[in-house]
C-alpha cells in the first residue's frame, strides 16, 4: 500500500525556499508516511500529526480510505504551530 503525498500550498512555499540538501532531506521523510519518523499526534486538534526533520516541523493528515497524506504545513519549530 503506498500512499499519495499532498502538498498545500504553504507547505510546498516554505520547501520552494529551503536550500536543495535541505528540501530532499524533508521530501525524503514526508515520503515515508505515514508510518516511519518522529512523529506525534497533534493535542487539541483531530487527526492531525507532526513530523519532526531535525528544527523543522511538517503538520499533517492522514485519510486512510484513500491512502493519501495531506501536508498542511512546514516551517520551523517556533513559527509552524501558529
Amino acid at each position: 500500500m503506498s500512499y499519495q503525498i499532498i502538498y498545500d500550498k504553504p507547505a510546498l512555499k516554505f520547501l520552494r525556499k529551503q536550500p536543495p540538501d535541505q528540501q530532499r532531506r524533508l521530501v525524503e521523510a514526508i515520503h515515508k508516511l505515514p508510518k516511519q519518523g518522529d512523529i506525534k499526534p497533534m493535542a487539541g486538534r483531530a487527526e492531525e500529526y507532526r513530523l519532526r526533520v531535525g528544527p523543522y516541523r511538517v503538520l499533517y493528515t492522514v485519510r486512510e480510505t484513500v491512502l493519501v497524506v495531506q501536508v498542511l504545513s512546514i516551517g520551523n519549530r517556533g513559527d509552524v504551530y501558529k
